[in-house]
């Protein structure tokens, strides 16, 4: 597999006219089609939060699509937080550009303490355990808690990461009580297939997990609201079944060169 580090420069500021043009159009367009999906779904227009996921884009790239509206940014991989985050910050606030940024890939634990000071959110976490670990170091720097989203296994694919489905509500009620922390969310990643009915099956079992954590009454759990699913291959699909925020990167920024 190339190392698209040794053939991208991601601190990058600089793209062409034609290119900012390019994702300025995309993302306009990717709003578009949320919002067509939000009336079909009947549902209340910008009830679905549009992410961005920025994994192999450089700063330039994401600062274009950030100027056309876009105001939820997402990072795969822990070494592009590192290397990008400090100046996108910096760029947003001079701008006046309020643009919050999540984590939606996996997060080792010694990679922790390097991405806590750039994420509003992790999406990503699958275990009580590594709730535990977000929490600890997380504490030791913020006063407020962190903010996290547990991500299900709904495809049941060996080859994607998530918790168990038949585990997630006694991790979800895990999670929500430690301190430190707070569980907003669920996240899935739809099942890759071409049916329509096994890919709304997951978002909606992932709606009901939702749905059966808020109906306890918890108040540890009463602030999972959030419903991370769909990309931009089935996000229409997702918000039908009930997605408060869909995940986009080729939408906005074409196919990527690298993995």
């Amino acid at each position: 597999m190339v190392n698209y580090l040794d053939h991208k420069d991601l601190v990058n500021e600089v793209i062409s006219r034609e290119r900012i043009q390019e994702i300025h159009d995309a993302t306009l367009r990717c709003f578009d089609r949320v919002h067509r999906a939000e009336s079909a779904a009947g549902r209340l227009e910008n009830s679905v939060r549009v992410l961005v996921a920025t994994k192999t884009r450089d700063i330039g790239e994401i600062m274009a699509t950030i100027q056309a509206g876009t105001r939820l940014i997402g990072e795969n991989r822990p070494q592009e937080v590192q290397i990008k985050a400090a100046r996108l910050r910096q760029l947003c606030e001079e701008n006046h550009l309020p643009v919050e940024s999540h984590l939606i890939g996996q997060l080792q634990k010694n990679k922790i303490n390097k991405v806590i000071p750039f994420v509003d959110a992790i999406e990503s976490v699958d275990s009580v355990e590594q709730a535990q670990q977000i929490a600890q170091r997380w504490a030791a720097v913020n006063d407020t808690p962190c903010r996290l989203f547990l991500e299900v296994n709904e495809s049941h694919e060996k080859s994607k990461s998530g918790c168990d489905p038949a585990r997630a509500f006694d991790e979800a009620c895990a999670i929500a009580e430690i301190p430190s922390v707070q569980l907003i969310g669920l996240m899935t990643i739809g099942t890759h297939v071409e049916e329509e009915q096994p890919i709304r099956r997951s978002f909606a079992s992932l709606r009901e997990l939702r749905d059966k954590l808020l109906q306890t009454g918890g108040e540890e759990v009463a602030s999972c609201t959030e419903l991370s699913m769909g990309m931009t291959h089935d996000f229409p699909l997702a918000i039908a079944e009930g997605a408060t925020e869909i995940r986009v990167g080729s939408a906005i920024f074409g196919e990527r060169l690298f993995v």
